[in-house]
Parts: structure tokens; C-alpha cells; sequence
């Protein structure tokens, strides 16, 4: 083809034309052009000369995060529920309605304190109890187990025992054991089995044996407590909503009186490369300041990818790392378990296993009807008892008239004629025969469930038995 002829003519240039101005606008338009194609190549080598930044920030934010929302917990529970070295005892289930705590249990009363070492050693009793498992986890400010007493560790005597804080001399030796927390605030959460509502007077006298004694006087090493705002409903929302400035100041001021661990030593050398150290955050500049903020958010996205991936599901159900309560320097397990499950226990105390999905691979949904099958010989493995709670999408207990909201070993369940046992998961009522093994759930909506193991068997925490997969009936 001939572009002289298959081109249209060009227009006559008038003589008003003027060319020097054409070339004058090309130019501009040209750098124009430039610029806009440049700011892509500005970004990349703005991030690739922030990237050891952002990724400390990543580090330092899942790092951290655990310290601030025991400590944003801290300061709504001693201000709601009982005040500082106080045990708490919860005297009934939570139903539907409660909305404080995501999947709470409907296994166990709750026994709890913050205690605050720093006023002195703290005496703990327990009374004798062989009538009910029950487990009294002792967790330092950044939710790592560092001492447990109850059934599985201790027996069924009871005992005394001292908690003292770190750097504080412990009382004269009486022949007591002697717990020591790393941090200045430790945090009691125990559980007593109760076996549906009609177990709470023997439940509730239990309890009310437990005796939390904190004698000693402040000895003015700690610093106040710092409130949070009280605009924010949970602690977790109260520590997403912080500024990332404002976020690593309060991490400073917490790292004074509950001190990072020695395995932290790698990490804390890299912070202070920025000017960060317990009791101090620095005054970043802007640009490191985006990047810190940037690395939190990516933080934020890695985690929720990995709660949400199917990868590393058995049957539809997902089982918790063993770090889970000991997590040494596995920040990201920390801070996850720390957003979704604050409080965890040691798994050889309770492993939690969770299914979203059935036995074909699709998410649970309350119009449709499952069966739960367990072969002869194949129920969950456990020393003390088990459960399988049913949860909506907001992780908060499902709205039922029969306010039956789990199944269990304590529970007068049905067994096949083989030794069997089948649990029926759906929103209507089924026939007469099947109902003692019915959970309900909401049509339309879907949901999850949980199984608590507690004291489990070997072959629950090596792996060798697993939940089996829910079968989709319709």
C-alpha cells in the first residue's frame, strides 16, 4: 500500500498557524506524558527504598498487637466486671443475646482475674475437686500460658500456690509452689465442666472455693494504667481504631513493666535501628511513618487470608497450630489467635477444631441438612469431654426456640445399633427419634461449627484422629 495516496491529504497550513506555538504545546504535553508514565517507576523505587521499613512495620505490628489487646481488655474488664487481683465468676451461660466475646462456650463457668504483680506476691487457692474437670490457665500480658493448674496437671487435691511478678523476690519460703509471671499483668482464666444449666449450684459452690490473695503493697515500679477510649465497642475494635503512631507509643509504655521475652532479642535490635525501645516510640517522619502504616495494613490482609484459606483442611476442619499458648516467636500465630480467639489454652488442656465447609468442599449453610457421623470406636478422644457448638457468620451463638446451642458426650445423645453416633445439623425440627441429636441452626444463613476437645487423647493432638466430614443430605 502506498501511504501517499491511501493517507488523506494534509490541511493547508493557514498563515495564522503558529508552528513555534504547536511545538511549544507538544513539548508540554510531552512531559505531561512523562510524568504520569514516571509515577509508577516513582512508586516502585519509593517502596523498594521503604521495603525494610514496611516490612518492620509488618513485623512490629503482629508483634505487638497481643500486648495491646490484653491491655485494652484489661482496662474494660477491671472497669465492667471486677476490679484489678478480684476473681470473677461467671454464673451462667451465655445465650444468643451475648455479643462481648466471639464463640463463647457453653461447656464451662468462667473463673477470671487480671492480677497485677506488681502490688506483690498473690496467693491463689484451689479446694479439693473430683466432681468436675476444670483447668486454671495463668497468661502473661502478650497471651502466652505460662503456668496451669486443675485436673490434668495438679489432680483433684487442690492446692496453694504464690504468683509473683518479674524482678519481685518471692515470699519466704513456706513450702508453697511459686508461679512467676514475665509481666506485670497476668491474667487467670479458668473454666469448671458444667453440665448444662441444672449443674450451676454444684458449679457455683466450686467456685466459690477458688480464693485470689493480694496483700502486698503497691511497690511504685509500675506505671499508671493508661485508659483507652471509650468510644470503641470490643477491645479489638479499640486497638484496629489506633493510629499506627499511636499504636507503637502505647506499645513503648507497655514493654516498661511486661518486658519482652530473650527469644525477642532479633527483633527488638531491628526496632531500635528506627529509634523504637520500650519506653520510647520516636517521633517518625512522615515517609516512615506511611511505610510502618503500610506494613501493618498488609499485616492485617496476610492474616485474614490465612484464616479464611481452605489450605491444610482435614475433612473440612482446620486445627490450631500446636504453638497455640506457648508461641515462642511465632508473632503471626500470636496475633492471630489474639484477634479471633484471645485466651487460648494450651492444647493439651483444650484443642478447638473448626469446619466451614462439608464433605463436597462448600460452605455450610443453614437451608441445607447435614449429618455428623462418627464410626463405632471413633468419638472425639478425649480424658475429660467433648462438644460441638454451632456458630453464625458473626461467630456469636445461633438463635434457636430450643436455645440449644451445642451437643455433647454430657448431653443424653442417641447411638445407632452399631455403637455409632449421628448428629444431625440443620434449621427444622427433625422426626421425634433423630431430635436428642439435633443442633439447630438458621435457615438461610450460613454458619460454622466448633468441637472443643478437652484434656485431649494423644491421637487428637498428634493428628492421627480427625473430625470426620460433614455429609450435605439435600
Amino acid at each position: 500500500m502506498n501511504p501517499s495516496r491511501d493517507q488523506p491529504a494534509a490541511p493547508p497550513r493557514l498563515a495564522s498557524s503558529p508552528a513555534p506555538m504547536a511545538r511549544r504545546t507538544w513539548r508540554r504535553r510531552r512531559g505531561l506524558v512523562a510524568a504520569v508514565l514516571a509515577v509508577p517507576a516513582l512508586a516502585a523505587a519509593l517502596l523498594a527504598a521503604q521495603a525494610d521499613m514496611i516490612t518492620l512495620g509488618a513485623e512490629a505490628y503482629l508483634y505487638g498487637y497481643p500486648l495491646l489487646i490484653v491491655d485494652a481488655s484489661r482496662d474494660r474488664i477491671t472497669a465492667l466486671a471486677a476490679p484489678a487481683n478480684v476473681l470473677h465468676r461467671m454464673r451462667q451461660f451465655p445465650d444468643a443475646g451475648f455479643k462481648e466475646v466471639v464463640r463463647p462456650n457453653v461447656d464451662t463457668l468462667y473463673t477470671s482475674a487480671f492480677i497485677d504483680t506488681a502490688r506483690g506476691p498473690c496467693l491463689f487457692e484451689m479446694p479439693a475437686n473430683a466432681e468436675r474437670y476444670e483447668v486454671m490457665p495463668f497468661m502473661d500480658a502478650w497471651t502466652n500460658v505460662f503456668a496451669t493448674l486443675g485436673t490434668r496437671t495438679e489432680g483433684t487435691g487442690g492446692g496453694r500456690y504464690w504468683l509473683v511478678g518479674p524482678g519481685v523476690a518471692p515470699p519466704p519460703d513456706d513450702g508453697l509452689p511459686v508461679m512467676r509471671s514475665p509481666t506485670r499483668w497476668a491474667w487467670l482464666i479458668g473454666r469448671t465442666q458444667t453440665n448444662g444449666s441444672g449443674d450451676y449450684e454444684t458449679v457455683h459452690r466450686l467456685q466459690d472455693g477458688l480464693r485470689l490473695r493480694c496483700d502486698g503493697a503497691q511497690r511504685g515500679a509500675a506505671a499508671p494504667e493508661e485508659p483507652w477510649p471509650a468510644g470503641p465497642a470490643t477491645p479489638r475494635e479499640a486497638v484496629d481504631s489506633l493510629a499506627t503512631r499511636e499504636f507503637f507509643r502505647r506499645l513503648a509504655a507497655l514493654m516498661l513493666d511486661n518486658p519482652p521475652a530473650a527469644a525477642d532479642a532479633p527483633l527488638l535490635r531491628r526496632l531500635e535501628g528506627t529509634g523504637f525501645k520500650p519506653g520510647h516510640a520516636p517521633d517518625w517522619g512522615l515517609l516512615d511513618l506511611w511505610s510502618l502504616s503500610l506494613g501493618r495494613a498488609i499485616a492485617d490482609h496476610r492474616v485474614a487470608q490465612a484464616l479464611a484459606s481452605t489450605q491444610g483442611l482435614r475433612n473440612g476442619w482446620s486445627t490450631p497450630p500446636q504453638a497455640i499458648g506457648d508461641y515462642g516467636t511465632d508473632y503471626p500465630t500470636r496475633a492471630a489467635v489474639a484477634m479471633v480467639g484471645l485466651g487460648a489454652n494450651l492444647p493439651q488442656d483444650a484443642v478447638y477444631m473448626s469446619a466451614r465447609l462439608d464433605a463436597q468442599g462448600q460452605a455450610l449453610q443453614g437451608s441445607r441438612r447435614y449429618r455428623l457421623h462418627f464410626a463405632p470406636q471413633e468419638l472425639p478422644p478425649v480424658k475429660a469431654f467433648w462438644s460441638i457448638t454451632a456458630y453464625g457468620a458473626d461467630e456469636f451463638l445461633i438463635a434457636n426456640p430450643q436455645q440449644r446451642y451445642a451437643l455433647g458426650d454430657r448431653d443424653p445423645l442417641v447411638r445407632n445399633a452399631d455403637g455409632s453416633l449421628d448428629l444431625w445439623v440443620q434449621a427444622e425440627q427433625p422426626a421425634a427419634e433423630r431430635r436428642p441429636n439435633w443442633l439447630p441452626v438458621q435457615a438461610g444463613q450460613p454458619f460454622q461449627l466448633v468441637a472443643r476437645l478437652y484434656w485431649p487423647r494423644h491421637t487428637a493432638l498428634s493428628g492421627a484422629w480427625q473430625m470426620p466430614a460433614l455429609e450435605r443430605l439435600d
